[in-house]
């Protein structure tokens, strides 16, 4: 039996999806695969880069929260997948060795009209590295709003 449903996921409700740290050889083989611009592959070019250094695709960082989102939310839940959303950034670059801090927020929740079996959530997702020479010591590397779909208890 699940143990997350739609009724869980209330407005407000923000939920620490655990932390995970960026391992360098994932990180250059999904850049090998997916994403093979040449900040993602090579030191050298990283530091020519305005990212300053080897950085990881935004993707690849998209795919480390979405990996923790399964582990703590979806896997254990009534998720029906999802329609899409609105938001997506990376507004700080991602190194080899960071170590991200995942959460996500729960902005909105309302019943489908035409299934009413089945909620709609309107979620923030958020990676966070610690870095004390940012103010309150953490900086955000990634950020999307999306719109997940959950089967109701009832």
């Amino acid at each position: 039996m699940p143990t997350i449903a739609f009724e869980d996921l209330t407005p407000g409700r923000i939920i620490d999806l655990g932390g995970v740290k960026v391992d360098r050889e994932e990180m250059l083989a999904f850049a090998r695969r997916f994403d093979p611009q040449p900040f993602h592959l090579d030191e050298e070019a990283g530091r020519r880069s305005v990212l300053g250094g080897l950085a990881a695709s935004g993707w690849f960082t998209a795919s480390l929260w979405m990996r923790a989102y399964v582990d703590h939310v979806l896997a254990g839940s009534t998720s029906q997948g999802s329609p899409g959303g609105r938001e997506f950034a990376w507004p700080a670059p991602v190194y080899p060795d960071d170590v991200l801090h995942c959460r996500l927020e729960v902005l909105a929740a309302r019943r489908s009209r035409s299934r009413p079996r089945l909620g709609l959530v309107d979620i923030t997702g958020t990676a966070h590295r610690r870095d004390p020479d940012v103010e309150g010591g953490e900086e955000c590397v990634l950020r999307l709003t999306f719109t997940g779909f959950f089967g109701t208890r009832d």
